[in-house]
């Protein structure tokens, strides 16, 4: 059993999607969407607003509107269209989101403490939250059925609000719930850089007790990334890979060692 990110980032996942159509190991695919709602926010005149907490981590302001917009993006165009293509490949898949049976449920953050140059405020009215509980009978249930079932954000909050979760850490909740082998996040970069700069500066393995020490070469998204990887692996998922999505065969490359791959 192993757990698929796809990231938001991959505009045109289509060897993936071939590796996975055709793939006999039970699987879970996660996906993201976020150049997508990038995109539609700005066709609807409210264009993204990206914030950075006192940690140092990006996030989206997520205000009612931008759930909407969300909504449209992941729930609706992204996870519609792969569930799609993976008919078309001849592999039968079910979409639905971390809130559809309250798969994924966790608390919102109303509010939010930002840095905005030298000055830290508190925004209010957020719907993003953090992963609290996963309830995977539904998936097991789809598994069983011979299923590929196909994920992505919301969550859905205790108060029943959907909440914008990061689909990483999605994946690595799934990951640890369903007793996986294997998280692999795909991407549009070949892995986990030491100078971000450099493409070729990938880091093929990074124990757990290592981690701590790359982290300073991490930015933004990356360190998010990073973070969960490192989770799931000390919450018992056997490997995590940080691979690349383009290509041919990215799922055959990923298991062949590709990328950079967190381990115990």
């Amino acid at each position: 059993m192993f757990v698929v990110k796809i990231g938001g980032s991959l505009e045109t996942p289509d060897g993936l999607a071939r590796d996975l159509a055709v793939c006999a190991e039970p699987m879970v695919v996660v996906h993201g969407a976020h150049r997508r709602l990038d995109e539609l926010s700005e066709q609807l005149g409210h264009p993204p607003r990206v914030v950075t907490s006192e940690r140092g981590e990006t996030s989206r302001y997520t205000d009612h509107t931008t759930m909407d917009h969300f909504l449209m993006a992941y729930a609706g165009v992204t996870n519609k269209r792969l569930v799609e293509r993976f008919h078309r490949l001849g592999r039968r898949a079910f979409g639905l989101t971390g809130m559809d049976g309250a798969v994924a449920v966790g608390r919102r953050r109303a509010s939010i403490r930002i840095r905005e140059g030298e000055r830290t405020r508190v925004l209010h009215d957020d719907f993003a939250g953090s992963i609290e509980t996963i309830d995977t009978a539904p998936i097991r249930a789809l598994l069983e059925l011979g299923l590929l079932p196909v994920l992505t954000p919301p969550a859905l909050s205790r108060d029943g609000e959907a909440i914008n979760v990061d689909g990483d850490r999605l994946a690595m909740e799934l990951a640890v719930a369903l007793g996986a082998g294997r998280l692999m996040i795909f991407a549009d970069t070949a892995g986990f850089l030491r100078d971000r700069h450099d493409p070729a500066s990938v880091i093929p393995r990074i124990e757990l007790a290592g981690v701590a020490a790359v982290l300073p070469s991490a930015h933004g998204r990356a360190r998010v990334k990073l973070r969960a990887c490192a989770q799931a692996v000390a919450r018992g998922v056997g490997a995590v890979g940080l691979v690349d999505g383009r290509g041919e065969h990215p799922l055959g490359a990923a298991l062949g060692g590709a990328g950079t791959w967190i381990v115990p």
